[in-house]
């Protein structure tokens, strides 16, 4: 009997931890990051580093335009953190990030297919600096 009020608890204490569980809150952000020098040293470990860090979903560094295009958990995390964050990235003496005013497509298959300028003769969006765009605009 007493076995049996043990497992009820405990299956009991699950499923509330369960319920209780927070509603992810997804937001995103575009930083302008500047200071980055390289692709490997500077633009892949700070998405690295922000990849790890708690309540963010996917980070995506583009050296070339110097933009971080980040999903995060605003339950967990805000865009000021994730801005000090980037900035800390080195002891805080490399990089410094600030909220971008436009975010800025990344190389997808549809920009791809804009660029080649395919049949359709589609010109690329005006303010695309991607090289895959690069002496492509019409």
């Amino acid at each position: 009997m007493k076995t049996q009020k043990i497992i009820f608890s405990i299956a009991i204490a699950c499923f509330i931890l369960i319920g209780c569980e927070k509603e992810i809150k997804k937001e995103s952000l575009s930083l302008a990051i500047s200071g980055m020098t390289c692709e490997i040293g500077c633009a892949k470990t700070i998405q690295s580093k922000l990849s790890k860090k708690e309540g963010v979903l996917n980070a995506k560094v583009i050296f070339n335009d110097s933009i971080a295009n980040i999903e995060f958990d605003a339950n967990s995390t805000s865009k000021k953190d994730l801005i000090a964050f980037v900035d800390g990235i080195a002891g805080g003496d490399l990089y410094k990030a600030s909220e971008s005013s436009k975010k800025k497509h990344t190389c997808s298959d549809a920009c791809k297919e804009k660029c080649e300028m395919k049949s359709e003769k589609m010109a690329c969006k005006e303010d695309c600096t991607m090289s895959c765009c690069k002496d492509k605009k019409a």
